[in-house]
């Protein structure tokens, strides 16, 4: 099976080790989100809405880059340093997806790169 690299200037640039996202026959798998804003790779965390909307923008421009759409995500996985900002990653996730709704899991986690209150991976299937 061939790999395809997936990279994209228009989500932050890796800041460590990994690829932004690798797609393998027709699924790709994208690496961890945070709200970094990829022209200035800062974080975007005046409010954890923003945090939030960026998350989602940066896995946009992933998923684009690969030649997908955000309704072809399967599985997407949030980590939440306060799951108490559950209900409005819920609110804000109707912006990005309609249903069906990819299967997802909800983390809460102690830290988070940068500093981020959250952060996203997805995996896309291809039609």
């Amino acid at each position: 099976m061939q790999r395809q690299i997936i990279e994209t200037d228009r989500a932050p640039s890796a800041i460590g080790t990994y690829s932004q996202a690798v797609r393998a026959g027709n699924t790709i798998y994208l690496s961890g989100q945070i709200p970094l804003d990829p022209k200035t790779m800062t974080l975007v965390n005046d409010t954890i809405e923003s945090e939030i909307h960026q998350v989602f923008k940066n896995l946009r421009a992933v998923v684009e880059a690969g030649g997908g759409t955000m309704g072809q995500i399967v599985k997407l996985n949030l980590y939440l340093t306060d799951l108490t900002h559950f209900p409005k990653v819920n609110e804000i996730m109707s912006a990005y997806f309609s249903q069906p709704y990819p299967a997802r899991a909800a983390i809460g986690v102690a830290s988070l790169p940068k500093g981020a209150r959250v952060e996203a991976d997805a995996i896309v299937v291809l039609e």
